[in-house]
């Protein structure tokens, strides 16, 4: 049914269910298990159709295996999605039906694919998981987990933001440069709190004024964040957001947020490099979210060392633009060449 999606993905695994009780499609992408068991969210959320959610989850999959490579974290590429009618509120007898009949998929896997929150779930989503399942990473803290990984992508896209400052000014003082913040949710608000720590001028929109008003950062018009004059630019809201018909009107010299997929083709990283606008790959400079669960939840890792591999994120980037610049590539195409050559390394072993 969906063989023609699967032609040029380069995975290893779909796993598909129509689950009847609850009326949802049920997909599993296992992208590569070279690294260690495929790790990645599980996105609940209605599609126009089943083979919309395929291409998602077959899209997630594969950007989740570069950025565990990029990481350099024990962990292979995968992503969940769970295809709804509509999303049951928290709490309700429908969600719980989804959560936990999905939970069974999951196990029946045997490890192979090792699941997370993402759009739409969360920590308590993942409680009940675990009540089924030892394969799932994100549990409340309470019940032994990391809880949001968000204070992790926040710091992760810091660090980002200082080694991409680093490359395109030539300091990674912060505090000399007015940053754009596009989205002030989880991850945004966070993200402000750290470059507002550190004397930086921030400017930040979204959708929900009142979230960036709770920051402290000056407010701007959610229309003209892409055009707002700056030194760098954080997408940390909906993917996409580089185009070819919006990067000529970007008024940044760089970029590096939280978003994911902020590209809205692969051939929009030449387009910022052409406009001479240094672009940190959008899985790279998000890292830490699956650092944080990693970390904390199976590596045993304790606080000090979370940060110092959080702030590693910066190495990585310096690796990438340094790569770019030699080979007179693209970063984006940097960043790739680096993730697939730890992947193959790893499938040598």
């Amino acid at each position: 049914m969906f063989e023609e999606r699967l032609q040029g993905w380069g995975g290893e695994e779909l796993v598909v269910r129509f689950d009847e009780p609850t009326s949802t499609w049920m997909f599993i992408g296992v992208h590569s298990t070279a690294l260690g068991p495929a790790m990645g969210g599980t996105r609940m959320k209605p599609y126009p159709s089943p083979d919309d959610a395929v291409r998602d989850v077959l899209r997630l999959s594969g950007a989740m295996s570069m950025k565990q490579a990029a990481a350099g974290l024990p962990y292979g590429g995968g992503k969940a999605v769970l295809a709804v009618s509509s999303v049951p509120d928290r709490g309700s007898p429908e969600r719980a039906a989804i959560i936990g009949r999905y939970a069974e998929l999951v196990d029946a896997l045997h490890g192979t694919y090792v699941t997370a929150a993402d759009m739409n779930t969360g920590p308590a989503d993942m409680d009940a998981i675990a009540e089924r399942t030892p394969h799932v990473l994100g549990r409340s803290p309470s019940k032994g987990g990391a809880g949001d990984p968000g204070e992790g992508t926040a710091i992760g896209v810091f660090h980002a933001i200082r080694a991409t400052c680093r490359r395109a000014f030539g300091s990674d003082d912060v505090s000399a440069r007015t940053i754009v913040v596009q989205g002030a949710g989880s991850v945004g608000a966070r993200l402000i709190a750290e470059l507002l720590n550190v004397g930086a001028k921030v400017m930040a929109a979204d959708v929900d004024a009142g979230r960036v008003a709770a920051t402290g950062a000056m407010p701007i018009d959610v229309r003209a964040v892409l055009t707002t004059p700056c030194d760098l630019l954080a997408p940390c809201a909906t993917g996409g957001v580089l185009s070819e018909e919006t990067i000529p009107n970007l008024a940044c010299h760089a970029i590096a947020g939280a978003a994911n997929n902020q590209l809205a083709t692969p051939e929009d990283a030449a387009r910022l490099a052409a406009h001479d606008i240094l672009y940190a790959p959008d899985y790279v400079a998000n890292a830490g979210g699956v650092i944080w669960l990693a970390g904390y939840e199976t590596l045993g890792w304790d606080d000090a060392h979370m940060r110092a591999r959080l702030a590693g994120i910066e190495q990585t980037l310096d690796e990438v633009f340094a790569h770019a610049a030699a080979e007179g590539i693209a970063t984006a195409a940097a960043a790739d060449r680096i993730a697939l050559e730890r992947i193959a390394a790893a499938g040598r072993e």
